[in-house]
């Protein structure tokens, strides 16, 4: 009963949800931006450090994730669905579709799943 308890006051919240995803799709991101074919030509000659400007974005992509996701909340753990993308954030550059599956419980967060959808899939 005591732990049980424990794990019920340890289950991290959406905003630990949000500084989580926030983090790890800024560092999802700035791997496949940042390498030599990840931006179009015109962009890699304005942008000089890309992963620093990434970096930089972590919080904005928190929020996004956080508004993209499903928390199913079962007390002694939560588990989050994701599916963010698909926009066109600037001509010849698409952000891919993205879906994860979180595991958030004993104060710790963990991808269990992820992967990119075609954009024939449903969102």
């Amino acid at each position: 009963m005591l732990l049980g308890g424990l794990l019920v006051a340890t289950n991290p919240g959406e905003r630990d949800f949000e500084a989580f995803a926030g983090d790890y799709l800024a560092e999802l991101a700035s791997d496949e931006l940042c390498r030599s074919d990840g931006m179009p030509l015109m962009a890699r000659l304005v942008v000089h450090n890309c992963p620093q400007l990434v970096r930089s974005q972590r919080q904005a992509l928190g929020r996004l994730a956080a508004a993209s996701s499903r928390r199913y909340n079962l007390g002694l753990f939560s588990i989050y669905t994701t599916r963010i993308g698909g926009m066109d954030l600037m001509p010849g550059l698409t952000v891919p579709r993205y879906r994860a599956v979180t595991l958030a419980g004993a104060g710790q967060l963990v991808v269990l799943q992820t992967g990119t959808e075609s954009a024939a899939e449903p969102s």
